[in-house]
């Protein structure tokens, strides 16, 4: 390895990651490493991180390479893996027209959670294609202290659970996972959101993010929130033929999530890269144990 690995800093709404550009896939990253470099003290800090790899160099894309040059091999903060972050694919598409391997327009990113559009807009905002939402069935409970909310399980290729509460601050501090009931339910954890009202297809929410804990902002969190918000409000774009736009209120920002009439849900916000620099590859093997 390298004695010093290059990194960069960027967020999507407040919702920030560790960028290691790695395009054939040669620097080792454990979890314990990923964890020394988001830890926001000892580290550089941030909710995840993006390791941008070609799809042909990483065995768990190489099937997706035909379709996506270029793979979102993403890591929550704890150093788990996960299947897909949405505010982290717009970060990694801007980080890639940045960098020189794409142009602004449409472009393809493989993940786990399978082959992603996104369209780079000429200026402004990222729209991201983030796939069709599966609405598993089943009571879920989610709770907070004393208080316990039906949820609404929403699969975004990652696990959610939609609770619908009166006020953000009964979510309480969400460091650690909000309980939920049946265990079964998620077996592998949940992203767990916390929402309210603010207007006519508006609404706010505050999120635990399985594997990092409360963040700014939650990509996949916020459209399962919009599909779990329309179904609430009578509206299935699959039956009436209209998409369904809801805005959504993130700590960090705002989003704008669109369900069409064919089940595909796009995401549309901003990315922004905020430093870029070298990490000393010493300094990162004495942080891992």
């Amino acid at each position: 390895m390298s004695t010093r690995i290059a990194f960069l800093k960027g967020h999507g709404t407040e919702n920030d990651f560790v960028i290691i550009p790695d395009p054939e896939n040669v620097i080792d990253l454990p979890p314990a490493a990923v964890a020394a470099l988001c830890d926001r003290r000892a580290g550089i800090g941030g909710d995840g991180l993006l390791h941008v790899v070609r799809s042909a160099a990483h065995p768990e894309a190489r099937a997706m390479a035909a379709e996506a040059e270029w793979f979102m091999d993403y890591r929550n903060g704890d150093g788990s893996v996960a299947e897909m972050c949405g505010n982290g694919v717009r970060v990694f598409a801007h980080y890639l027209q940045r960098a020189g391997h794409v142009a602004e327009g449409d472009i393809t990113v493989a993940t786990r959670g399978g082959v992603k559009t996104v369209h780079i807009a000429k200026e402004g905002d990222i729209t991201v294609g983030m796939g069709k939402a599966l609405l598993p069935e089943g009571d879920v409970t989610v709770s907070v202290g004393d208080r316990s909310w039906p949820a609404r399980n929403v699969n975004m290729g990652n696990p959610h659970a939609v609770a619908f509460v009166e006020d953000l601050d009964h979510a309480g501090d969400l460091y650690t996972a909000p309980p939920f009931s049946p265990a079964s339910a998620y077996p592998d954890g949940v992203n767990v959101e916390f929402v309210v009202d603010r207007g006519l297809r508006h609404v706010a929410l505050r999120v635990h993010e399985r594997g990092s804990g409360e963040t700014r902002s939650c990509g996949t969190g916020a459209c399962a929130v919009a599909v779990a918000a329309a179904r609430r409000d009578g509206a299935d774009p699959a039956v009436t033929g209209t998409p369904a736009t809801y805005t959504v209120d993130v700590p960090g920002g705002r989003l704008v999530i669109t369900e069409r009439p064919d089940g595909e849900i796009e995401m549309t916000g901003p990315a922004v890269i905020v430093a870029e620099g070298e990490i000393d590859a010493g300094w990162l093997e004495t942080a891992t144990p």
